[in-house]
């Protein structure tokens, strides 16, 4: 890393703006998806901000019951900063984090960072045939919220 990333879940330094617009017109997963939504997403969910001096080039949040279970969702470094171990950053203060300790699953789904995820000991599913989704790509183009 060119510069040391600082990471903190203190919902009240995420730039909700910078987010928002990064997953409504940045990201594969999400585009379309609304303000509000984000908003509420992040009040429900432990979220990581990483923070280049006061600015936040990295996102991620984990959505979880702290007991048993946990999907990582919504991981995000911005284009200018990647490829300088921020995403590596954000993924280790996740896993290392208190509340994430101990759980039977821990989950995510991604299109393109297999290898990443990999070495925090991330794996294809055990038993996919055991695993059911309800999976709706275009949400937020066609319905808003």
């Amino acid at each position: 890393m060119s510069e040391t990333l600082r990471i903190s879940t203190e919902k009240s330094e995420l730039d909700l703006a910078l987010i928002h617009d990064f997953l409504s017109t940045g990201s594969s997963w999400a585009k379309g998806i609304s303000f509000d939504t984000v908003r509420k997403s992040i009040e429900h969910s432990l979220c990581f901000g990483g923070y280049l001096g006061q600015a936040q080039v990295a996102f991620a949040r984990v959505i979880s019951d702290f007991a048993t279970f946990a999907n990582l969702v919504d991981v995000f470094v911005l284009p200018p900063y990647r490829g300088q171990g921020y995403s590596k950053a954000v993924v280790e203060a996740v896993m290392a984090h208190p509340q994430l300790q101990g759980l039977r699953r821990f989950t995510l789904a991604t299109f393109d960072a297999h290898a990443l995820y990999a070495r925090y000991g991330f794996t294809p599913p055990h038993n996919p045939d055991t695993l059911m989704e309800i999976y709706k790509p275009g949400i937020y183009q066609s319905a808003r919220r």
